[in-house]
């Protein structure tokens, strides 16, 4: 009867939304812990439930992360791009504290899909670097990274890879005890970070569990370890200062006082708050859950201090608000083909404000965005298993304001996919393919000449085929070859409009074609007693690569010219080349020592990315090289670690960008669990960044202008019942 309910209930809610699914999210079998990082504890690896069907993380052919438990408290940040960026291929766009998205394998933007729960975030973080992702890592239970090939069936835009942070929402099992209880505080000293989380669940009845949820965050100006410009801009900055005046100008530049600046990182400041409250129905055969969430937040963006004279410098601040709807379902089919049939949806409503000093609204973001996906899984048959379905997004996007770069425009996108997998033991094989519509309209005021007015469509086929076969016990290899199209996004066809937070003039192409690449991956995984090792090697070639360079003035005030609009602002205009990306990633660790209760590891971690745009050299704005490495010794008490990341020097820069520098930081983190009648309670101090250095990144706009944090003590205290 329960299941006759279930598929009813998926029935009528798949009528009105036509066709939503989500992955897998539910908790795997194994606990959850870091010691399943841990090669001494002989846990059975992680497994990856954002995969169509749960795949271990040595089985799938592509680069994966999972961060859970010990590692993401110790990670945590305000900010998902910051909280990952000590997992390997990833980096962090650092658009200051406040809106620093994921970076993978080199790409981000319009290549990498953050999600929640398996839909995206429904934001405008895709349109800009100053726009943050509306996901907070505080409600996170945890957090996967999935790379290469696979990452596909969650869109086209999935090239570079997929982020889903899965939190608790949506209830996913029944309190054992009736109820659940989560929370947790965290204290940090660089941006005197006072945040507080909590969720819970209460079980009503035998098969119906309500939650709720919220958080605030609250930080000052970010304590930064030495100056706020580089070197090179001080001097531009003291010579600026030693020119004569201009006696017209009514608001001249202190030059001098921009190249004192150091210690705090001005206007980076922020404040936010979230609330959330959902219900599930679950039954042994399946569950039926929604939630509604309002995420609120005021964030600066640091200042891009003026150097030189007839440059401007603005303090921008954000207020964010977003509006949210979720549901998610599943039910076992007890069918003969079918196994299950998941269902997914989001809606939501987003807008943000850029203000003015005076705190009036200068430009005004709206975004409303439905997603939902509809999986079907197949029931194994011997070595054959797999799973289809279809995903559905739109966007309805809006900018209104003096600063308006983009027209009103609207983006829909159906996409259908498979993929299917034969696991013969020792060989695995597997296949994807998805196709895709993706049908987008610019639709500007009257008086607006410069905008494109009119349609544009694109249909995108992408596919990948690869195989793994394990040498030995514990060595697998596997080899990936992925062919993928992406329709060009709306900001990249229309914009044409200077865009404060980037400071660039903007232009796009409505005459863009498809963006086509061939990919290449190779990985090993080896995972025995005492060690383990994962690596991924890529190559991936692009036709109509689609790139933002520095462009003549000229282009960029004759297409401004139709409306009357001056330039003054350096122009940046998307083309579309060839391209070449290829690189490396790999993680690996070793027992050292048992010493009594405690396991001595150590760990270590390498990625590297070179980018090139043919005929025209680097691509802009790719992470330099790293290596990060760190000794752990683990009790079930007590866990300390010490660890160093060196980042080498990027001098393969775009014309219009500067050389980065190298850096060393050391991090330190002591893991207490105090009380031996509540496993779930652990209080977390950290010492990050603790010589204080000097440290930015090459993949930051600000780079120039903002350092990341300096010395940063923290206290997190997490706790669940």
């Amino acid at each position: 009867m329960s299941r006759r309910v279930l598929l009813a209930s998926c029935s009528l809610v798949l009528l009105p939304l036509s066709a939503f699914a989500n992955p897998d999210t539910d908790t795997p079998a194994h606990p959850e812990t870091e010691q399943a990082k841990d090669p001494a504890a002989q846990q059975p690896p992680a497994i990856i439930v954002t995969a169509p069907y749960r795949q271990s993380e040595t089985d799938v052919l592509s680069g994966t992360s999972v961060v859970t438990g010990e590692e993401l408290t110790r990670n945590l940040r305000p900010t998902i791009g910051e909280t990952l960026a000590r997992q390997p291929g990833v980096s962090a766009s650092s658009f200051g504290p406040n809106a620093s998205r994921p970076i993978l394998r080199g790409f981000q933007g319009e290549r990498v899909r953050v999600l929640t729960d398996g839909i995206g975030s429904i934001d405008v973080s895709n349109t800009s670097a100053d726009h943050a992702v509306i996901i907070d890592p505080l409600l996170a239970e945890r957090v996967e990274v999935l790379r290469g090939p696979s990452a596909l069936l969650f869109g086209s835009s999935a090239m570079g890879g997929v982020v889903n942070v899965i939190d608790s929402r949506i209830p996913r099992s029944m309190p054992e005890k009736g109820y659940r209880l989560s929370g947790i505080g965290t204290y940090g000293s660089a941006a005197e970070e006072r945040s507080v989380g909590g969720a819970g669940d209460v079980a009503v009845g035998s098969h119906l569990v309500l939650h709720a949820d919220g958080s605030y965050a609250k930080t000052s100006d970010l304590k930064i370890g030495g100056y706020a410009l580089t070197a090179d801009k001080r001097r531009q900055a003291l010579a600026s200062a030693a020119l004569p005046a201009d006696p017209n100008d009514p608001e001249p530049i202190d030059f001098a006082a921009n190249a004192a600046v150091k210690n705090r990182l001005p206007n980076s400041a922020a404040k936010t708050w979230t609330a959330g409250a959902g219900a599930a129905i679950i039954t042994d055969t399946g569950t039926l859950g929604i939630a509604y969430s309002h995420y609120d937040s005021l964030y600066g963006v640091p200042i891009r201090f003026a150097t030189q004279p007839g440059e401007g410098q603005e303090a921008p601040r954000l207020s964010v608000v977003q509006n949210r709807l979720d549901l998610r379902a599943e039910a076992e089919t007890g069918g003969g083909f079918l196994q299950k049939v998941r269902l997914r949806a989001g809606y939501a409503a987003y807008r943000h404000f850029e203000l003015e000093p005076d705190g009036g609204v200068g430009t005004a973001f709206y975004n409303k965005g439905l997603e939902g996906r509809l999986e079907l899984v197949q029931a194994d048959h011997g070595a054959w298993k797999g799973a289809s379905g279809v995903q559905y997004f739109a966007r309805d996007f809006d900018v209104k304001g003096d600063e308006a770069f983009l027209p009103k425009n609207k983006t829909q996108q159906v996409g259908l996919f498979t993929l299917q997998q034969l696991d013969m033991g020792a060989l695995k094989a597997e296949a994807g393919l998805r196709y895709e519509f993706t049908d987008l309209s610019a639709n500007p005021v009257l008086d607006d000449t410069r905008f494109f007015n009119g349609k544009r469509s694109f249909q995108a086929l992408s596919g990948s085929v690869g195989a793994s076969y394990g040498v030995a016990r514990d060595l697998r290899i596997g080899l990936n070859l992925s062919h993928t199209e992406r329709a060009p996004s709306a900001e990249e066809l229309f914009a044409n409009g200077a865009h404060a937070g980037t400071e660039a003039y903007e232009l796009g192409s409505p005459d863009f074609r498809l963006e086509k690449s061939w990919g290449l991956e190779a990985t090993v995984h080896a995972h025995g007693d005492g060690y383990s090792f994962d690596a991924s090697a890529y190559y991936n070639w692009f036709s109509n690569y689609i790139s933002d360079n520095q462009a003549p003035q000229a282009v960029c005030e004759a297409a401004a010219a139709p409306s009357g609009r001056t330039v003054d602002l350096p122009c940046f205009q998307f083309t579309q080349r060839d391209a070449r990306y290829y690189g490396f990633e790999a993680e690996g660790s070793v027992r050292l020592a048992q010493l009594g209760d405690y396991t001595v590891n150590l760990d270590a971690l390498g990625d590297y990315v070179h980018a090139n745009i043919v005929d025209e050299g680097p691509a802009p704005r790719i992470p330099a090289p790293r290596v990060l490495g760190g000794i752990e010794a683990q009790s079930e008490r007590i866990t300390g670690r010490v660890e160093a990341e060196h980042v080498f020097v990027q001098n393969r820069i775009a014309a219009f960008e500067t050389r980065t520098a190298p850096y060393t930081m050391v991090n330190a983190t002591l893991s207490l669990k105090p009380f031996p009648t509540m496993p779930g309670t652990t209080l977390t101090l950290s010492a990050n960044n603790l010589f204080d250095v000097e440290a930015r990144r090459a993949s930051s706009y600000l780079k120039d202008y903002a350092p990341l944090a300096g010395r940063d003590l923290r206290a997190t205290l997490r706790f669940s019942l």
